[in-house]
Parts: C-alpha cells; sequence; structure tokens
C-alpha cells in the first residue's frame, strides 16, 4: 500500500523533527537549517547532509558526501528504508555521521 500525500508529510515532518532533536542533543559543532522541506546538517569541517522530501516518489533523499540515498518508509518495520539496500535511515545515519564528522550520534529515537 502506497503512503497518501497527508501521511507521506507528516512522516517527514515528523523524521525531521526528530532529527534536528538527535543533532541538538549531540555534542557537535553544527549548523541546522531546514527551508521549504528541506533538512541541512551542515558540520565544523565543511561537510553535510541533505534531507529532501520526493513527494511524487513518496521517499527521502539523503545526500552525503558518499553519494546520494533514497529511502521508502517500510510500515511493517516503521521506519525508512534506503531502496538500493535496505539499510535502515538511523543505523545509515550512524555511520556517515561517524564518517563525516568523526563522531557518535543516538539516532535510536528515529
Amino acid at each position: 500500500m502506497s503512503l497518501t500525500e497527508a501521511r507521506f508529510h507528516d512522516l517527514v515532518d515528523a523524521l525531521q523533527e526528530a532529527l534536528e532533536d538527535a543533532f541538538d542533543a549531540s555534542d557537535l559543532d553544527l549548523d541546522l537549517e531546514n527551508s521549504g522541506g528541506v533538512l541541512t546538517v551542515r558540520f565544523d569541517n565543511g561537510s553535510q547532509l541533505i534531507f529532501s522530501r520526493q513527494e511524487p516518489l513518496r521517499q527521502l533523499w539523503l545526500a552525503a558526501r558518499s553519494g546520494g540515498f533514497h529511502f521508502d518508509y517500510d510500515e511493517n518495520a516503521g521506519g525508512w528504508v534506503c531502496d538500493a539496500n535496505g539499510e535502515a535511515l538511523p543505523a545509515m545515519l550512524a555511520r556517515l555521521t561517524r564518517e563525516q564528522a568523526g563522531c557518535e550520534v543516538d539516532f535510536g529515537a528515529l
């Protein structure tokens, strides 16, 4: 079953809020910007994570230094899963944050 537009936006809004909370709770020196439904995380070393919603596809896209990733919401798992490799978003974010900022961030609440 595909997500309705309203549910998709509710899920992405909730995710972006949880992401902001997780990054705010970390000890990282970073800048968060949420504009037009795009959440940009800028680390002090200049690298970024950019989260954008792709409404027509009902996907969340993530741009990172190592590439671009597309996530579908898995109702059974209750979370966002990468369409290329099946990796859950919290696990991927923990890895990408470690790679880009050299720090551990707890994304367990996602």
